[in-house]
């Protein structure tokens, strides 16, 4: 049930109407017609900017089609008065029986209340988190981990038919640095001590990888060159820093669909086969591109290169995907990957990148609308950085990790619940202050706790409902639920289905989060409204009728806050301690 939805299809039905009389010219494109909640709530329930974007294709004054519009509007049950507002925005007010309606429908389909077709089974694939195997995620990519799990969560939810997937940068010279790491630890393992150069990795969690690496092979590999080791170390300590990866995500609660390697594309034609379908595009050139703009760094030459001509989708400038001495830039495989995304079968594609990736986004996104004939789009989210915060001084860095606070440090600091709802107060491209204290801390100030604690409030009304005895289960009549207060929540439970298809629409679950806080704010507000007046509160002494009325309310309540909380991966509360 989107009652937004159908309260526009009811404005349509009465456009066509006065097409079909002639009130209005045939051929109007509806396309741009919204119902949408008032800017101020004071003006009503619903508000259409039909009059205002048909008045100038109609060649008609906005209000008088605003005029005729509302008059057709208010002989619909549904609709209790219709009021032409400035130069001819349209104001609804709603009859009492429409929001209690939305009480009911919420209470038959439960946490399917507001899922949507919207997608209608389209197949995306939302990349995130990616970072390189050399080591624990830290707190950069907990923020990408969990927008990108929040945003396939709420792509389901919308209908879509969701792939989440984990791109394993495996291909590059960072994974031999890892090697040459791992091989220091190794040898410490065998009593030696070892000096780690800058650019290796000296974190603590290669230790147990070292002496894994001691157990496998013995001392096969001590004093040996690099030649007889790196691949096979290479290979071992990236398994064992993707074991590692896993279990972060796992303790975050993120389970990923695909782990997709990057070395899978070097020596099997994949990189070859993606380039070859651009060249057949006439995409692919050989050039010399012009110096970088400012200054011009002191090693630049001019020199001939294999390039990408992806100005022609989008980019600034054309991108070289191989080297002058033949080998692929780090572009090349990228391109490959997204090509074999392409080639899968996917309608859209989401790439899931950190903040200093903003560079990347033309040039991938003029790939994949070159490979797919603009076919596919691709939109990429970045995530700005994390401050972190305890007892109001910056959180330090992980001895373990070495140099970075880590994903496990953060969740072991205030659980995975918390973690998620957190990164989610923010939208994404904002940056984010983590603070350890407030994230724990009971008051309204704290969201996670302020929507937390109302899910609960209900689990409390509905164990002291039935200490009295009061049947909660019963057929509730809805129509004993007429304060403005009480119908006022149940508006806010209709957001539910329209919010769900926006946030899907931008790609932006954080608006789960907050719509999740205002939701929360309603309900304790109308339970405080109570403490004054004693009508309006959930329990009705000797009035069972009225009792199971106003906890359907709250059931209703806590159904959506439960169903929000799952696209965001938390587990709502049953009691606060």
């Amino acid at each position: 049930m989107n009652l937004f939805a159908e309260i526009r299809a009811l404005v349509l039905k009465n456009l066509e109407a006065m097409q079909s009389e002639g009130a209005l010219p045939g051929g109007l494109d509806m396309g741009n017609v919204t119902v949408e909640p008032p800017r101020d709530a004071a003006h009503g329930d619903m508000a259409t900017n039909a009059a205002m974007v048909l008045a100038k294709p109609a060649g008609l004054k906005p209000r008088d089609i605003a005029e005729a519009l509302a008059a057709r509007l208010v002989a619909d049950d549904r609709v209790v008065s219709a009021d032409v507002a400035g130069p001819g925005f349209l104001n609804l007010r709603l009859a009492p029986v429409v929001w209690q309606g939305v009480v009911g429908a919420v209470l038959a389909q439960g946490t399917d209340f507001g899922r949507s077709d919207m997608g209608q089974g389209r197949k995306v694939n939302v990349e995130y988190v990616s970072a390189n195997p050399t080591g624990p995620l830290h707190v950069g990519h907990t923020r990408g981990a969990v927008f990108g799990d929040a945003l396939a969560s709420l792509l389901d939810f919308a209908g879509h038919e969701v792939t989440r997937e984990y791109y394993i940068n495996d291909g590059g010279a960072q994974v031999d640095v890892l090697a040459r790491s791992v091989y220091l630890r190794y040898l410490e393992a065998h009593g030696q001590e070892v000096a780690f150069p800058d650019g290796t990795y000296p974190g603590d969690y290669l230790i147990d990888v070292g002496q894994a690496l001691k157990d496998k092979v013995g001392d096969a590999y001590v004093g040996q060159d690099e030649d007889v080791w790196l691949e096979e170390i290479r290979n071992f300590s990236t398994d064992a820093m993707m074991d590692l990866i896993r279990a972060d995500l796992k303790s975050l609660g993120v389970e990923m669909d695909v782990f997709y390697s990057e070395k899978s594309l070097y020596g099997t034609g994949r990189i070859e086969a993606a380039i070859e379908d651009l060249k057949n595009k006439g995409l692919i050139y050989e050039g010399v591109l012009e110096p970088p703009k400012g200054k011009k760094p002191e090693d630049w030459e001019a020199r001939e290169q294999t390039l990408f001509r992806s100005t022609e989708h989008g980019d600034d400038v054309d991108r070289p995907v191989m080297k002058s001495d033949g080998a692929w830039t780090y572009f090349a495989p990228d391109i490959a990957y997204h090509y074999d995304k392409v080639q899968r079968g996917f309608d859209a594609l989401i790439d899931v990148f950190g903040a200093d990736h903003g560079g990347y986004v033309k040039r991938m996104k003029a790939a994949v609308s070159a490979l797919s004939g603009g076919t596919v789009p691709l939109d990429i989210k970045l995530c700005q950085l994390v401050k972190l915060y305890k007892n109001g001084e910056p959180f330090k860095m992980s001895k373990r990790a070495g140099t970075f606070v880590t994903l496990r440090d953060v969740v072991e600091q205030v659980g995975p619940d918390v973690t998620r709802f957190v990164m989610l107060t923010r939208k994404n491209d904002a940056p984010l202050d983590f603070d350890f204290d407030k994230a724990v801390e009971q008051s309204r100030e704290n969201p996670v706790f302020y929507v937390q604690y109302a899910h609960a409030r209900v689990n409390s009304v509905l164990r002291k409902a039935a200490e009295a005895g009061i049947d909660t289960g019963a057929t509730p009549d809805l129509a004993l639920l007429d304060h403005p207060a009480e119908l006022a929540l149940a508006g806010k439970l209709a957001e539910w289905p329209r919010l769900v298809e926006t946030a899907a629409r931008t790609n932006e679950p954080h608006r789960v989060a907050f719509y999740l806080y205002e939701l929360a704010g309603d309900f304790h507000g109308l339970w405080n409204k109570g403490n004054d007046e004693t009508g309006l509160r959930f329990i009705q002494d000797d009035n069972h009728a009225a009792s199971v009325a106003k906890i359907a309310l709250a059931r209703a309540v806590a159904i959506v806050i439960a169903a929000g909380l799952g696209i965001l991966g938390v587990t709502p509360a049953d009691e606060m301690r």
